[in-house]
């Protein structure tokens, strides 16, 4: 007896390209570079911020700050200006600049080190976080710029991931646990003597400290960088798989093309109701979804519901 050939429709298509996907984001060389991106300007922010402490902290020293801080305590605002800043600018040595008419002119150089959670920086740094949240960390690479193909989804991702880093708030969140945002914020400030206009302190350092905090702001653009091109990278292989998997109209080529590439595929991955319930219904994961810090996604409270009921009917 022949045993009939599983039909493809445009449903088990896309948990097909799914589990391609994966496989080559976990396999890319791009992914490896993203991580390494991320571990480098790691390993350079525990520097940095010793290094802006003690340069800020020599050209503000603590009793000025201690005085100025006494004279708030008394006289309020008319006291002076203190700000707890994560936000610097450090000025090179000054050099002389030749113009196309040969006039010379005195240039000094400026450098804006931030150690605070931008959203962009957010998006790439946090990628594998917010992947693991359901959302789409790549929604803004995707579109290269482009913002004639901001779409109503494109605004609903960018707030879902806004909330998740923080960078978007709401009157329902949760005050009690910090975002990523306010983790940032916490880590590292200075107190410096100024208002909260960063723009207003300038830092003078030397040249090869100067170097040395252009190398760091190089390090958190390549984080950015490496996500680009790993968005890149992935989706340019996604764009040809699904072109293939549109001419397909049976499972068995598809499990023919993932067995050439080293692709886990099997049925059970088109089967939601069953594998997706199995997984999501063990004593493990059930429990640590039920658990009230853990905000359930649409999926998951299917899936739960899904597996309540098979268990109700394998029973009776």
């Amino acid at each position: 007896m022949t045993e009939k050939r599983l039909t493809l429709n445009s449903e088990k298509r896309k948990a097909i390209a799914d589990v391609f996907q994966n496989h080559f984001e976990q396999n890319s060389p791009k992914k490896e570079l993203h991580t390494k991106a991320i571990a480098d300007y790691n390993t350079a922010r525990t520097k940095m911020k010793s290094l802006a402490e003690h340069i800020v902290r020599y050209h503000q020293p603590q009793e000025d700050v201690d005085t100025i801080r006494s004279m708030i305590a008394k006289y309020n605002s008319s006291g002076g200006q203190l700000y707890n800043d994560n936000c610097f600018y450090f000025t090179a040595p000054p050099r002389n600049e030749t113009d196309s008419d040969g006039h010379t002119r005195e240039v000094v150089d400026e450098e804006h080190v931030k150690f605070s959670l931008g959203r962009d920086f957010a998006r790439s740094y946090y990628r594998d976080e917010i992947k693991a949240k359901g959302l789409n960390p790549d929604f803004h690479v995707a579109i290269n710029n482009n913002y004639d193909k901001r779409s109503p989804s494109y605004y609903t991702m960018e707030s879902q991931v806004n909330k998740f880093t923080g960078h978007e708030t709401s009157s329902n969140d949760n005050k009690t646990s910090l975002s990523y945002k306010d983790e940032w914020e916490k880590d590292f400030q200075l107190t410096t003597i100024g208002s909260s206009y960063c723009h207003s302190r300038m830092f003078a350092v030397d040249q090869e400290t100067f170097e040395t905090f252009k190398m760091f702001n190089s390090l958190r653009e390549n984080v950015i960088l490496c996500h680009q091109q790993l968005y890149e990278h992935v989706n340019g292989k996604m764009e040809k798989l699904k072109l293939g998997l549109k001419s397909y109209r049976y499972f068995d080529q598809a499990k023919a093309l993932a067995d050439k590439l080293g692709v886990v595929l099997n049925e059970g991955i088109l089967n939601e109701s069953s594998s997706m319930a199995l997984s999501v219904y063990s004593p493990e994961n059930l429990a640590s979804l039920l658990e009230d810090k853990v905000e359930q996604t649409r999926e998951e409270k299917i899936a739960i519901a899904r597996a309540i009921m098979q268990q109700q009917q394998s029973v009776n």
